[in-house]
């Protein structure tokens, strides 16, 4: 798997929709990152199945409504693969049916297509080290489902333990904590901060060390938990 941060290598990309005017802006902005290449494009889920075969990408950027097979059942078929890529949904609604479906589909992440093209790059290379990214919107989905009361969730218990939880983390992994939490990237935390990107996801690497977590999602429900 290729990574952004090694010198002199750039993302592989492939880009999954229906639309080609979509597909046509994504590659504007993606291109235009020094750290991505977009390698091809597909339209639907054969084409983008034997465009993944061809060309052994290391995100795909997958449209969740397409004709034919969806998108989650593509997600389904590419993240089953012995040495599958990542897998970022797109998608014109925050629906949480569909961002949970994303997600135990085996997405990496679900981004609305009208996000700031700065947060789409960002997304991507979440997405690329392994880690979820949710759009603002599907973050709130996410957690509203977690925290219902219909989910069984204790919410006194849960706050007494998220708090206790936090507490270790020291002031400024708790600032970093609670971006996350607002759905915010790493590039607006550090504007927030006064930091820099770097500095920014040392926080939040240290506090997911602290606090026993694998993921941004994981963290923004530890947050909500401590302030419901």
């Amino acid at each position: 798997m290729r990574m952004a941060s090694d010198p002199g290598e750039r993302l592989h990309l492939v880009l999954v929709d229906d639309e080609e005017l979509v597909r046509v802006a994504l590659r504007v902005v993606l291109q235009r990152e020094e750290d991505m290449t977009v390698v091809t494009e597909a339209h639907d889920a054969v084409s983008a199945l034997v465009a993944v075969d061809r060309h052994r990408p290391d995100v795909v950027l997958l449209d969740v409504r397409m004709p034919g097979r969806d998108g989650l059942d593509v997600a389904r078929d590419l993240t089953a693969r012995a040495r599958p890529p990542r897998v970022l949904m797109l998608s014109t609604f925050d629906s949480g049916d569909l961002v949970l479906g994303s997600l135990q589909a085996g997405a990496h992440g679900y981004v609305l297509k009208h996000t700031p093209p700065a947060r789409i790059a960002e997304a991507v290379r979440v997405a690329a080290e392994g880690g979820p990214v949710l759009s603002p919107g599907a973050a709130a989905q996410v957690i509203s489902a977690a925290t219902a009361p219909s989910s069984g969730h204790n919410q006194h218990a849960a706050r007494l333990s998220a708090r206790r939880r936090l507490s270790t983390l020291s002031v400024r992994e708790g600032e970093a904590a609670r971006g996350v939490a607002e759905g915010l990237d790493n590039a607006e935390i550090a504007a927030r901060m006064g930091v820099g990107v770097a500095t920014v996801k040392a926080y939040v690497g240290s506090g997911f060390g602290k606090l026993g977590l694998r993921n941004r999602v994981r963290l923004a429900l530890v947050v909500r938990d401590a302030e419901e």
